[in-house]
């Protein structure tokens, strides 16, 4: 985590500027931390917009980084706006690091990289659901905890794997997949709303939850739903069980999140904290201080 120091000193005793992580890859979420202020700042990373939410003592931004993102450092600007005084600005960096994506040749059926005309027609259909389920206003978090795994941590395909199929069709990994046997429970990675329970031809059995702020986790290939669209979920609520619906060739669960229109990688979602903050405050003699890297 970064800890930014503000530039006026009646400011510096009650304002705090947080980001987490201070390095990142393309592809990571990233958290922006205002606290000690009323008003709602805005700001910039790089070339993104800053949209804050409010919590309880102050507000919070959460960006999502473009797989495609150049590498190197994108400044962050945050302006805010203390009671009774005027605008400040704070500035900071982040650093974006070569993710490294691994790099896989899968020898697949042909019914994988050949879907017929009907299940082309199907496949479009599903996409218009995850269009209007993502199609979302900005809204404040409906969690009151930091994300937690949905299964056991045991990777069998990271977030931003690079697929070769058959020798040809190159596709890009853009979730996290876990093992588990058929009928193993998944639960819900944080509080939020179930917008999604949907057969789907790629993804089969599909739990979406949108958690507030255009930030979703998603839930493939299950072999049974325990919710149901509508329904509000608590963190760890049992929401179905692994199995190997879809396009798939054994039973895993694929867990991916979505952030305003970006999928991005589960971990570093997983890695930020959203409630457990630095209290130090800046100071003038400390205005970048407690740099603690993190690739996500």
């Amino acid at each position: 985590m970064t800890l930014l120091g503000a530039t006026l000193v009646g400011l510096l005793q009650v304002a705090s500027v947080h980001l987490q992580p201070g390095v990142a890859r393309p592809g990571d979420a990233v958290l922006i931390t205002v606290l000690g202020v009323t008003r709602t700042p805005s700001g910039t990373l790089g070339p993104q917009t800053l949209d804050f939410l409010p919590i309880a003592d102050g507000f919070q931004a959460l960006v999502a980084l473009s797989v495609e993102a150049s590498l190197g450092v994108r400044t962050l600007e945050v302006q805010l706006v203390p009671d009774g005084g005027e605008e400040t600005t704070i500035t900071g960096v982040l650093e974006l690091v070569d993710p490294k994506w691994p790099r896989r040749e899968l020898k697949v059926a042909k019914k994988f990289t050949s879907p017929s005309r009907a299940e082309q027609l199907r496949s479009a259909r599903d996409s218009k659901a995850f269009d209007e389920a993502f199609g979302v206003e900005l809204e404040p978090w409906l969690f009151s905890e930091d994300f937690r795994w949905p299964r056991p941590i045991e990777i069998t395909a990271p977030f931003g794997d690079l697929r070769l199929m058959n020798g040809k069709k190159k596709s890009q990994h853009f979730g996290m997949d876990l093992d588990g046997n058929t009928g193993d429970p998944i639960t819900a990675a944080n509080a939020g709303e179930v917008v999604m329970v949907r057969d789907c031809f790629a993804s089969g059995n599909t739990v979406l939850i949108h958690h507030g702020g255009r930030l979703f986790t998603a839930y493939f290939h299950l072999s049974k739903f325990e919710v149901k669209e509508g329904d509000r979920v608590s963190p760890g609520q049992l929401i179905g069980r692994v199995g190997k619906t879809g396009r798939v060739t054994g039973p895993h669960l694929h867990f991916g999140v979505k952030l305003d229109g970006r999928w991005v990688d589960p971990a570093s979602l997983l890695s930020l904290r959203f409630f457990e903050l630095s209290p130090a405050l800046p100071t003038p003699e400390r205005p970048l201080v407690d740099v603690a890297p993190s690739g996500g």
